[in-house]
């Protein structure tokens, strides 16, 4: 299958691979009942289209075909994820960095700052959950407005070079069907975009809040000096997993990784240490 979509057939294999999930099977029919779904009233797609669709990702190794079942090969899925991927960022990458980071360097500001000052009282612990609280609600409202806006223009740029490319059909019925399937494609897609964007954002903010939350519960409940070695030890342990995770995603060493996130979490912390010194 090529990446670029040409035709209405490759439209049709987008469509099947988003529906597709691990190692599940679904029946002919029920594809067919979404794409009709998705064209409402207008006859965007036949069975014969659907059918010789599906044949195609067969000979490409991406469907398994069982009667009126079909069920994705490790090619489809690994296919399939990248089009969620693409089109939906299903994988909240950005959003857990954000949160490990945020929430760590607040965490560690927060413990290294009463630790110096020596003053541990219910109204400065009112105050530190509230300083959480607020980074994790601005993470959640940012991420939330930001992703969404991000996501649609990215979703519109991907859209308009399908459209283009599907422009080249020299079939006019075929042509029309192609780029009706994708217009309302799409518009499914961005109900899809916001609700993946909701759930991104609450990641950012659940990571955040628990980032800058355990070190600061440990250092507040443990005694000294276990509770700043705790804490310290725990902010250590996300920051490894942090590294961890980049390094995972990016597909680049650990060890060329850790510099660069280690090296922005103490520039980070030092810098609010030093403004909060001023206050």
């Amino acid at each position: 299958m090529s990446f670029e979509v040409q035709e209405l057939s490759d439209v049709i294999k987008v469509f099947v691979l988003l529906n597709l999930k691990r190692r599940t099977t679904i029946h002919k029919a029920i594809l067919k009942k979404r794409i009709d779904e998705i064209c409402a009233d207008d006859v965007c797609v036949e069975v014969s289209d659907l059918d010789k669709s599906l044949k195609e990702m067969v000979s490409e190794g991406l469907i398994i075909e069982d009667g009126d079942y079909i069920r994705p090969t490790p090619q489809g899925i690994k296919l399939g994820k990248e089009w969620r991927n693409l089109l939906l960022k299903r994988e909240p990458i950005l959003e857990v960095v954000a949160g490990l980071v945020d929430g760590s360097i607040a965490g560690l500001v927060v413990v290294l700052s009463v630790f110096l000052s020596g003053i541990l009282t219910k109204v400065v612990t009112f105050a530190v959950l509230l300083t959480l609280v607020a980074v994790a609600i601005t993470n959640f409202s940012s991420f939330l407005l930001g992703g969404i806006t991000e996501d649609l223009a990215d979703m519109r740029s991907i859209q308009i070079l399908m459209r283009f490319s599907l422009s080249d059909i020299p079939d006019k019925n075929e042509r029309n069907k192609s780029l009706m399937l994708v217009k309302r494609l799409f518009m499914l897609l961005h109900k899809e975009v916001r609700l993946s964007n909701l759930y991104a954002a609450l990641i950012c903010s659940l990571t955040t809040f628990l980032a800058g939350g355990i070190p600061v519960v440990a250092y507040m409940f443990l005694p000294e000096p276990a509770n700043l070695i705790m804490a310290l030890a725990i902010v250590g342990a996300m920051n490894a997993y942090l590294i961890k995770y980049r390094s995972k995603k990016s597909r680049i060493s650990w060890r060329k990784m850790s510099l660069e996130t280690l090296l922005i979490i103490m520039v980070a912390t030092a810098a609010s240490l030093l403004l909060g010194s001023f206050g």
